[in-house]
């Protein structure tokens, strides 16, 4: 059972797990040791994920998900397997936590009157600047 929040668990038993070998340093172990780890999670299947939240986090992470509806996390920081495993699971758990909070609605807003003035005097004077860029007017 992963624990994201105290309210929104996802049973072990949703997750495929894969291992390869994995890239950069570490020496005779490099080639015999499948370190890597990639964890496959099918979010659109999934019943552990309230409605919105499974939405929030389709759509924030929707290049890290198949056409199927997998997620897929990869970890190869460690050099070993279990400690790859717990990365991709801890990095799961922050994707999930971000997706849970909703967003907080904007607060409709006018600009200032100082705002207002500035962003004027700031139109005048750039189209002073491109004017004075052309050919003399000769009267």
């Amino acid at each position: 059972m992963l624990d994201i929040i105290a309210r929104l668990h996802i049973p072990v038993h949703e997750f495929q797990w894969s291992f390869a070998r994995s890239a950069g340093p570490g020496g005779q172990n490099v080639n015999k040791v499948a370190s890597k780890a990639e964890l496959r999670w099918n979010v659109a299947a999934s019943p552990a994920l309230p409605a919105d939240v499974k939405n929030r986090l389709m759509a924030q992470v929707r290049k890290r998900i198949t056409r199927e509806g997998e997620l897929v996390l990869t970890s190869q920081r460690y050099r070993d397997q279990g400690r790859n495993r717990e990365d991709c699971l801890e990095k799961l758990r922050v994707l999930i936590l971000r997706a849970a909070t909703p967003p907080r609605p904007r607060k409709a807003t006018r600009p200032t009157r100082a705002s207002r003035v500035h962003r004027l005097q700031a139109k005048k004077h750039r189209s002073a600047m491109k004017k004075s860029r052309g050919r003399p007017q000769v009267d």
